[in-house]
C-alpha cells in the first residue's frame, strides 16, 4: 500500500471506495505498514500482516491466514507477479480451495528481461514453480489491454491462462479546481505564467527521463517560456544524474524537480500543465496519463505504453518512438497547434477519460468477470 510504488495502489485505494459505493465489499491483506498509507475514512477492511522480509515480500503469516479465511471470500484477487504473495495464494488454494484471480500490473512486459537480463536469468530460474502455477490455476488472469496479454505470452515458457480485460479506472478528480492550482503555485511560485510540461511519474531508467530531458533541451531553444516539471519519488538515486544531464545541456533553470506530490498540489500540478509528457521505454497502463485526460490536459507519450492507440484514436495524444527526435517532434506538435486545436485536444481529453477509463464502469466489468 505505499504509494510509492507506483500507481496500481492508487487503483486498489480507489477501486475500494468505489465497490462499497455499489455495494461491494473489499478487503485487504497488507505485507505493510497501513497505519502509514491508508486515507482517513477508508471503507475497506485491512488486515495487517506486516512486518514481511526484503524486496520479496516474504512473510510467515500469509499461508497460514489463507488457508484459514480464503474460501470466506468469493474471490481473491492477487496484485503482481513476483513476489512472495503470488506464491503463497496458490500454495493456500490447494489446500483450502478458493477461487483467486490474479491482476499482472505490466510485470511481464519483455521490456525487463532486455533492460536487466541478469534479473531475467533469476526470474527464469523461479517462473516454472514460483509463477507459472499460479497462472495456469487461476480462475482468471486479468490483463488491462490486449497488448499486455501479447507481451505477458512473450516473456517466459511455458505460458497458460485464463485471459480476460479490463480497462483501468480511476476516479474524476475533485473538483476544487481553483484550490488546487493555489495549492500548486504557492509551492511552486515561479512557475507562475509558464507553460508547464509535466512529468509526473516514478524518476526510473525504464520511464525514458533521460530521453524526455534530452528532448526538452530542443524544444526549449524555440519556446522561451516552456519550463519541465519532473515530479515523482526517486527510489534508486537517479536525479543527481539527470541534474548532471540537465546543466551539460544549459537548461537547469528550466526544470522543477518537484519530489513526490500528492493531494491538493498533484492535481494542482496537472490543472497548470499545458501538457503531460511521459517518454516511458515501458508502460502496461499509466495512471497518471489517465489522471491527466481527466484534468483536460492532452498526453505525449511513447508507443511503448499499451493504451497509447486508444487515447490517440480519440484525439487525445500525440505518440512518439521512445527516442530523443521521435519525442522531440511530438512535443513541437503541440506546440506548433493554434489555441483552437489546443482547446479541442483538452476537449477530446477529457470525453477519452469518461468513455474509456472512468472507475465505475471498470469495477462493473471487474465484478461481471469475477461473477
Amino acid at each position: 500500500l505505499d504509494p510509492t510504488h507506483g500507481g496500481p495502489i492508487d487503483s486498489i485505494i480507489n477501486g475500494t471506495y468505489t465497490m462499497n459505493a455499489i455495494g461491494h465489499t473489499t478487503e485487504i491483506i497488507t505485507l505493510d505498514d497501513p497505519a502509514r498509507f491508508v486515507p482517513n475514512g477508508f471503507p475497506g477492511v485491512i488486515h495487517d500482516l506486516s512486518p514481511s522480509l526484503g524486496k520479496y515480500r516474504f512473510n510467515l503469516r500469509l499461508v497460514p491466514w489463507l488457508v484459514k479465511h480464503g474460501a470466506e471470500y468469493d474471490a481473491v484477487i492477487v496484485e503482481g507477479v513476483w513476489q512472495y504473495p503470488t506464491f503463497a495464494v496458490w500454495l493456500a488454494s490447494r489446500v483450502n480451495k478458493f477461487p483467486y484471480f490474479m491482476i499482472v500490473h505490466g510485470a511481464l512486459d519483455p521490456w525487463f528481461n532486455t533492460a536487466y537480463p541478469l534479473k531475467k536469468i533469476k526470474k527464469k530460474l523461479y517462473w516454472p514453480w514460483g509463477v507459472y502455477p499460479s497462472f495456469r490455476d487461476a480462475k482468471g488472469v486479468i490483463f488491462s489491454n490486449q497488448e499486455e496479454k501479447i507481451l505477458a505470452s512473450q516473456s517466459f515458457k511455458p505460458f497458460r491462462a485464463n485471459d480476460f480485460y479490463v480497462n483501468y479506472g480511476i476516479k474524476a478528480p475533485p473538483e476544487n479546481i481553483e484550490t488546487q492550482k493555489q495549492a500548486f503555485f504557492s509551492s511552486f511560485s515561479d512557475l507562475k505564467n509558464k507553460r508547464i510540461l509535466l512529468y509526473l511519474s516514478r524518476i526510473d531508467p525504464k520511464k525514458g527521463c533521460d530521453i524526455l530531458i534530452d528532448a526538452f533541451a530542443k524544444l526549449a531553444q524555440q519556446y522561451q517560456d516552456v519550463h519541465l516539471v519532473m515530479a515523482g519519488p526517486d527510489k534508486i538515486g537517479l536525479v543527481p544524474a539527470l541534474k548532471q544531464q540537465a546543466a551539460r545541456l544549459g537548461i537547469s533553470e528550466k526544470i522543477t524537480w518537484a519530489g513526490m506530490l500528492q493531494g491538493d498540489i498533484k492535481w494542482g500540478a496537472f490543472r497548470a500543465a499545458d501538457v503531460f509528457v511521459l517518454s516511458t521505454h515501458s508502460e502496461n497502463f499509466g495512471i497518471a496519463i489517465v489522471e491527466a485526460l481527466a484534468c483536460k490536459v492532452p498526453v505525449l507519450i511513447t508507443n511503448k505504453v499499451n493504451i497509447w492507440r486508444e487515447i490517440e484514436e480519440d484525439g487525445a495524444a500525440f505518440v512518439a518512438d521512445d527516442q530523443t527526435d521521435s519525442f522531440y517532434e511530438a512535443m513541437e506538435k503541440w506546440f506548433a497547434l493554434s489555441k483552437a486545436e489546443q482547446v479541442k485536444m483538452r476537449s477530446n481529453a477529457i470525453n477519452c477519460f469518461m468513455d474509456r477509463y472512468e472507475i465505475t464502469k471498470a469495477v462493473k466489468q471487474f465484478i461481471e468477470i469475477i461473477s
